[in-house]
């Protein structure tokens, strides 16, 4: 049997099931997303429902049994990957057990969350703002930050202005994605149409990470839109340059790169297991703030060997790390545009956010009052 502590993890990428499976199979996942997305709001509201309406009279306060806890095998989510490998998160369970599933982009972990698949999720703050509106509120709550920075366009060095991209092909990680929506809103902004079906002035094909590093040193994408280690790796491995730094498009430079999102129902059923996983997590972001450039380097490879079977030269994590800050905070007052960024992209629609945030146990974990930005409690 087990211990409370021990980890169980899946690797799932964009579209695919929460079931483990014996392959991985990576493919550009256009018409997954369109589906997840285009057609998701009455789906969300109605798996919300219904389990509210299923689960009702079992709701109880006590601390859960387990915890399924989704995020990606990306250097923003070193949180995360810090966190579960090196039994931080689980120490602060204490008997909850904690179960870990790995995905590809956003919007794939919010299909496993409004299914019951997964209670908690590190993803970008997009997909959870699209549930959010989706569900009309009753899906998802934003309880912390996690990184800030560490995205950018990078695209093949004949390329040197927005103009140039006219007739090219470039990748995100899946549809309604944080870098999705980045990506083509600044299109928009720079006068390029793009469409959720890969037309349009400039064409964007929704692809796995590992994948379109692939595609693009063998000449088949022009560019991509990537969260860390990805931009780097296209810039160190595949000669690729950056032509926007996400950054330099926020004021201060901040942007929420990684958040932490919980189920409403699960909150509601159990506070102290939200309370306790918000104690690791910052556990978590301190080791990272505090750690030197040579133990997070190792941790951080350390968790991607365990989760993705490889690691990364020093050189990626390195530059990777020098992009990102690791924060608690969810950087709240960027989301009134983060919601405009996905309206303009196509992905969302005008909705009133209010309540996206419960910061009430952050802040009594850490003593300190970050602010919701009059988007929730805190």
């Amino acid at each position: 049997m087990s211990s409370p502590h021990d980890n169980s993890t899946t690797r799932i990428v964009a579209g695919e099931s929460s079931k483990p499976k014996r392959r991985r199979t990576l493919e550009i996942g256009i018409a997954v997303g369109l589906v997840l997305l285009i057609g998701a709001g009455a789906a969300v509201a109605s798996v919300v429902a219904k389990n509210n309406e299923t689960q009702a009279a079992a709701s109880t306060t006590s601390p859960a049994a387990e915890l399924r806890l989704g995020y990606f095998g990306n250097v923003t989510h070193a949180p995360a990957l810090v966190g579960v490998s090196k039994g931080i998160i689980a120490g602060k369970l204490g008997g909850t057990k904690l179960s870990t599933q790995i995905f590809n982009a956003g919007p794939a972990a919010i299909e496993a969350l409004n299914a019951g698949a997964i209670d908690a999720a590190y993803l970008g703050p997009n997909p959870a703002i699209n549930s959010f509106v989706q569900s009309k509120g009753a899906s998802i709550s934003i309880i912390a930050g996690a990184a800030s920075g560490g995205a950018q366009l990078v695209v093949k060095p004949g390329i040197n202005t927005a103009a140039d991209l006219k007739g090219k092909t470039l990748a995100s990680p899946q549809l309604g994605g944080t870098q999705d929506v980045a990506l083509r809103a600044w299109l928009g902004k720079q006068g390029l149409k793009t469409n959720p079906n890969g037309g349009g002035d400039v064409a964007i094909n929704p692809t796995d990470n590992a994948q379109t590093l692939k595609l693009f040193q063998d000449g088949k994408l022009d560019g991509a839109w990537l969260p860390e280690p990805w931009a780097s790796r296209l810039v160190l491995q595949a000669g690729g340059k950056v032509l926007v730094d996400e950054k330099d498009l926020w004021d201060k430079g901040q942007f929420p790169t990684t958040i932490l999102i919980v189920s409403k129902k699960f909150a509601a059923d159990h506070p102290q297991t939200v309370t306790a996983l918000l104690q690791g997590h910052e556990a978590s972001v301190n080791w990272l703030n505090t750690a030197s450039a040579a133990d997070k380097a190792a941790a951080i490879n350390a968790a991607l060997k365990a989760t993705a079977g490889s690691t990364l030269p020093a050189d990626v994590i390195d530059r990777s790390l020098k992009n990102i800050t690791f924060t608690v905070d969810p950087l709240a007052g960027t989301y009134k545009k983060l919601l405009q960024d996905g309206v303009d992209a196509g992905i969302t629609k005008p909705a009133d956010i209010n309540g996206i945030f419960d910061l009430r146990a952050l802040n009594s974990v850490t003593g300190q009052k970050t602010s919701a930005a009059g988007l929730g409690q805190e």
